[in-house]
This record gives C-alpha cells, structure tokens and sequence, in this order.
C-alpha cells in the first residue's frame, strides 16, 4: 500500500453521525496551520493554568510544541489524513487517522472547548470506528491515563494494549460491538 493509498483508505466514505450533528470535515490545507495550533494550545490550557508562565511565554511554548508534534505526525504517519471539523463553515476541530496494513490508527481527535461535551466528539468517533469495522481493521489510538474519554473508549470496545509512559495504547478489535 502507496502513502496515496492509505490517505484514500483513511477517509470514511461517509460520516452520517457527524453530518447529523451538523459536522463535515475537509482535508487540512498549508493555510490551517495557524487554526490547527491553536486547537493544539486549546487541549493544553488547563494543563498550562497553573504554570508560572506569562500568557506570550504559553503561547510561545504552545506553538513550539504544536510545530514539533505535526513535524512528528508527517514523518511518521506517511499518508495520514490530516482533517478540520467544521460546522457551517467555522472551525471546531481536527481529525487525524492513518491507516496501516494491519490497523486503522486514530492519531487525534480535538475540538475546541467551547464545542466539547455537546456529542460531537462521539459522533466523529463512532463513525471512525464504524470505517475501520467496514474495513475489517482494528483501531488503535493513544490516550492520556487520566483523560475522561477512556469510559467511552471502554463501552466502544476498545482494550488496553500496553503502557506508553504518559499514553495508554489502546485497541479495538472489528465488530467489537458498541453502545450508541
């Protein structure tokens, strides 16, 4: 499999949740960096709240970060699908997946903070996973030990493959059933 081809196979043919929740994605272009940090520094402000930074230091800090994580993600996921979420034109998000020969690997998913805890999230995710079951692929990704979204991942049927320091990988198996 091309690079080409993975970045064709990483993109659901549809994505009826998302859609009913008045979401659609389109691929990220050069001219969504900016937007693309600034969700990244979006999922790290409650982390950085208590750091004794000046708010020009954070954001410095942020950016830098963001840079070396996207260098990152283009040098080790070749044919990616780097995807913003939008509702009626207005950036919410992004979503990044990569398929590999033996898994589809859900790189990223982040919304803004003023979007979160309204379904949105789980719509995209549910339809990502519903892609990889259709597929036939499990889906892999890596989550934060702490982070709230593990009790979703649970009922999704993800697994707990292995402790990656401050990740836990995490895998579906296909048709490993779900609560919608």
């Amino acid at each position: 499999m091309t690079p080409a081809d993975s970045h064709r196979d990483s993109r659901p043919a549809a994505w009826p949740r998302a859609t009913a929740c008045g979401l659609s994605l389109r691929e990220a272009m050069p001219t969504d960096t900016d937007f693309l940090a600034q969700v990244y520094a979006d999922t790290r402000r409650e982390e950085l709240a208590v750091v004794p930074w000046t708010e020009d230091q954070k954001a410095a800090f942020l950016r830098h970060q963001f840079e070396l994580q996207d260098a990152y993600y283009r040098q080790h996921y070749l044919g990616a699908a780097f995807f913003v979420i939008e509702a009626a034109g207005t950036g919410l998000g992004r979503l990044y997946l990569h398929r590999q020969p033996a898994e589809l690997r859900l790189m990223d998913i982040a919304l803004l903070h003023p979007w979160r805890g309204q379904g949105r999230g789980t719509a995209l995710i549910l339809d990502v996973v519903e892609h990889a079951d259709r597929l036939g692929l499990p889906l892999s990704l890596h989550v934060e030990e702490h982070n709230p979204v593990q009790s979703l991942y649970a009922r999704l049927g993800f697994q707990f493959k292995e402790d990656r320091g401050v990740y836990q990988f995490l895998m579906r198996p296909v048709d490993a059933g779900m609560v919608d």
